[in-house]
């Protein structure tokens, strides 16, 4: 059975999210929370005690009842089970993410860490339930970006529950429901915002985003070619313009978009292998390749060269060789033996004549020396 600390830790998460429970259950690794809005939230104490089997019945328990799968962890799954869930469509937010989630949300005491409060954008505000609300909104925002839709989901609805006409919360949640896959149900939300405000631009975004992934690419680029002729100086909707254009394999219209982008960022090495792939793929190999060459000149690196040509269906670079430094010669000599006392050359000693001199030990010389004295 799970712990009493993490028993109190799944409960105060529960608050926390702000959740509609509809029922809940302790089983031998943790907990299941099944929520109205059709979300298995799975909270597994120790990933050590979780099974090939255990992941498959969670996933036969969120198709039978089909439900969004999130699963809790404070440690590290095994790298093969979170493979398995999340190819099946769940969600993990295990080891490091689950402490931010939990210090976050100031329960940090839970799991031998101090509690963080959560850093507020833009101006103080005095009232606490504003300041409350752009608390719950970064939060959902950080949690969007960080590819976990499903807790995103939860603080947005968190937020509209304050602020129920709060427009970056209500968009927030179609976002998030468009990241789940839940497309009609995003495109509602959306369509509900532009009708309170039509001009609403991260709303006309979504629907354009949510036509793209309807399957609609003509629909989608017709949305930000609108947005364009508007206000030609929203660059940001450009960027989006390019994407679908790439994704879509509309060559000749990526080119002219590119060299706009490229006035703006003319060092930006990622459009100039972008325009360099255009040019290629139009026919111009010859000027395509030397935009490559700039964009390599400009650091774009490897993987990122790789993953943009594999999604663009370019060949794989080959990956440049390391070169080889260059060391002078040296002449190999043969090992020393050790320390040695430097040998003296040797000397010819020679007479008068020229003739060698022969060399005879001292003593034999000290006694021709007395001999000679003698006579």
């Amino acid at each position: 059975m799970p712990a009493p600390a993490f028993s109190e830790l799944v409960g105060r998460l529960t608050e926390a999210f702000g959740q509609q429970p509809d029922a809940m259950r302790p089983t031998p690794e943790g907990f299941l929370l099944r929520t109205t809005d059709d979300f298995l939230y799975a909270f597994l104490e120790d990933p050590s005690q979780v099974s090939l089997s255990t992941v498959q019945a969670l996933l036969r328990e969120a198709a039978d009842r089909p439900s969004r799968l999130v699963v809790f962890s404070p440690g590290r799954l095994p790298l093969a089970l979170t493979a398995e869930l999340i190819g099946k469509g769940a969600t993990v937010v295990d080891g490091a993410r689950f402490r931010e989630l939990v210090t976050g949300l100031n329960l940090g005491s839970y799991i031998g860490e101090e509690p963080r409060a959560v850093p507020t954008p833009g101006e103080t505000r005095q009232l606490p339930s504003a300041r409350q609300l752009d608390e719950i909104v970064v939060r959902a925002r950080t949690w969007l970006d960080w590819g976990v839709p499903a807790l995103a989901l939860r603080f947005f609805r968190q937020a509209l529950e304050l602020k129920p006409e709060f427009a970056p919360a209500r968009n927030g949640v179609a976002r998030s429901l468009l990241a789940l896959g839940l497309v009609p149900d995003a495109q509602k939300i959306f369509h509900e915002v532009l009708a309170i405000s039509p001009d609403n631009l991260e709303a006309r975004l979504g629907l354009a985003a949510a036509a793209g992934a309807s399957g609609k690419p003509n629909e989608e680029i017709q949305i930000y070619r609108g947005l364009i002729n508007e206000d030609p100086s929203r660059n940001e909707v450009r960027a989006h313009l390019l994407a679908a254009l790439v994704d879509a394999g509309r060559w000749p219209e990526v080119t002219p978009e590119l060299k706009v982008m490229l006035e703006i960022a003319p060092e930006d090495a990622r459009l100039r292998f972008l325009h360099g792939a255009a040019l290629e793929k139009t026919g111009h190999a010859v000027e395509g390749q030397r935009e490559i060459e700039r964009a390599r000149a400009l650091g774009l690196e490897f993987d990122a060269e790789q993953a943009l040509s594999l999604h663009i269906g370019l060949p794989a670079p080959v990956r440049p060789a390391k070169a080889t430094p260059l060391t002078p010669a040296v002449a190999h000599r043969a090992p020393s033996k050790g320390p040695s006392a430097p040998r003296r050359p040797k000397s010819r000693r020679t007479t008068r004549s020229g003739a060698r001199k022969s060399r005879r030990p001292g003593p034999v010389r000290r006694r021709s020396a007395r001999r000679a004295k003698a006579k």
